[in-house]
């Protein structure tokens, strides 16, 4: 190797690969301590990446829920019916559900940090189309663009964090990611609620100031985000090295059979459904999340009409009962707890460590929902159905956070694939619950549609209690479970860094 092969590649590892001995490739590796391995960045680096991540989750979340508070003042102005209305926010799940299947494949081949780029201007670009809409039929197709570009770099941060981070180190990164969406949710709503109170604002400035702040974090996350994915930094290195010593055997393991893109997103549209209909673990937390984030949604359209006529709140006080998001603070706080309890019995436990608060939020579920549900009421303080919508988002939160890590735990290289099929589970119960929220109160009432919701949350309560005391058994019937076992042992004892995409796929094989 000349002086400017080894002053591009070192302190990375080169390993010879036999091939035709015209053929012969250099396998280009991260050696211990890289500081370009992304696993290697400095602490403050790596939570500069986080936060940023965390922001766009943020973000996004923000953006679904106040959409939904405006309501009455979009209707008046673009002479829409509410069921119109409502269809964009179902649009906007719609692309959070099923674009995550296609983009997690142009992260393997272009890495993290472009399409966060992209995302990121999109995003606000159809915010800006959102607030410009002549009619009804254009917020609802910009809503759809909202969720297409905002699934895109939501979907990212749970990859990005597990780039960056050892698995010992992701229980609190994990719970921001979390905590940005579900309390972010809340905070949307409360500003929603003050900016279409004021007569002469209205619903075309609560997009106006999310275009405000997705403006500022696109500088944001092209000052602050690098690339994490360490199978395109290899790519980048063994790229320049090839360029500076005119040798095209430089590769690393990435380009090595490397398939087409429309072969990745093949693998990506079809892997997240197989894991969903074949694995039992991913299957009953994709029922579950996705049946509790159906509930978040049907409250969304819940509350602002029962305080207004229950208690007869304004629209901006209706806004800050939303602040029952801040229920996401002790949820926070209890997975902090739930870490420590991780770490304690991972060794007699293993995966199933991580459900001992997941057993606790699925009993706080539907006990808080009966609670809302029967204290909403003239005769009974206002204060009391709202101590029960904190302790529910608490108990989602800790449900969110925990599919998260127990999945990742579980499913090791298949992480993404696994996430994105309960994603779509998720978002699908989304898209459909908010389209016959308002028919199912007016007939049942509040009460006894929000009662037929708690008694479906105590069906699924034992969800993870089952997996807590069977999980690890249902993992050895696990075909993929299995075949990711066999890999761990095989890699013991090798300097392996990387875990590339042709890996992840020549296991699947």
């Amino acid at each position: 190797m000349d002086n400017a092969s080894k002053r591009i590649s070192s302190p990375s590892c080169t390993t010879h690969v036999p091939q035709e001995p015209e053929q012969e490739l250099i396998l280009i590796k991260f050696d211990e301590g890289d500081p370009r391995d992304p696993q290697n960045f400095s602490y403050a680096r790596k939570w500069a990446i986080t936060l940023t991540c965390c922001v766009f989750a943020g973000i996004t979340a923000a953006s679904s829920a106040s959409y939904s508070i405006s309501y009455e003042s979009m209707m008046h102005d673009l002479n829409c019916t509410q069921l119109q209305a409502t269809v964009g926010l179902s649009m906007y799940v719609i692309g959070f559900g099923v674009v995550p299947l296609i983009s997690s494949s142009f992260s393997e081949e272009c890495g993290r940090r472009p399409l966060y780029i992209v995302s990121s201007v999109l995003f606000m670009l159809a915010e800006v189309m959102n607030a410009l809409a002549p009619s009804i039929q254009v917020v609802i197709g910009s809503r759809m663009l909202q969720g297409v570009f905002g699934s895109t770099g939501a979907s990212l941060v749970g990859g990005s964090i597990a780039d960056i981070w050892q698995p010992h180190e992701r229980g609190l990164p994990m719970s921001l990611f979390a905590f940005s969406s579900i309390f972010s949710f809340g905070l949307g709503s409360v500003f929603g609620g003050l900016i279409v109170a004021n007569p002469h604002l209205g619903w075309r400035w609560v997009q106006w100031v999310h275009v405000m702040f997705s403006g500022a974090y696109v500088l944001d996350i092209i000052l602050v985000m690098s690339e994490t994915r360490s199978s395109i930094v290899l790519t980048h290195i063994a790229r320049d090295i090839r360029k500076a010593t005119g040798d095209p055997r430089y590769r690393c393991s990435a380009e090595i059979g490397k398939p087409s893109i429309k072969s990745l997103i093949k693998t990506s549209c079809t892997r997240p459904l197989y894991l969903l209909l074949t694995e039992p673990i991913v299957q009953s937390f994709s029922i579950w999340c996705g049946f509790t984030w159906g509930v978040v949604y049907c409250l969304l359209e819940s509350v602002t009409t029962e305080f207004q006529s229950v208690y007869n709140f304004s629209v901006s006080e209706t806004g800050f009962i939303f602040l029952s998001h801040i229920g996401a603070i002790i949820g926070f706080i209890a997975n902090i707890y739930q870490e420590n309890l991780y770490k304690k019995y991972f060794s007699i436990k293993r995966q199933e460590a991580r459900l001992y608060m997941a057993c606790v939020a699925a009993i706080v579920l539907p006990v808080s929902m009966f609670i809302y549900a029967w204290t909403a009421s003239p005769n009974i303080p206002w204060i009391v159905p709202v101590i029960a919508l904190t302790a529910f988002m608490s108990a989602v939160f800790i449900i969110f956070q925990v599919a998260f890590l127990y999945l990742a735990d579980c499913y090791g290289p298949y992480t993404s694939s696994a996430q994105a099929g309960q994603s779509l589970s998720r978002n699908i119960m989304a898209l459909i619950f908010p389209l016959f929220t308002q028919q199912m109160f007016a007939g049942m009432t509040y009460q006894w549609g929000l009662s037929l919701w708690a008694l479906l949350a105590v069906v699924m309560a034992p969800i993870p209690w089952v997996l807590f005391f069977f999980g690890s058994k249902i993992r050895s019937h696990s075909k993929i479970s299995r075949k990711i076992l066999e890999a761990e042992q095989q890699l013991d004892g090798e300097k392996t860094v990387v875990y590339s995409p042709t890996e992840e796929r020549s296991m699947q094989g």
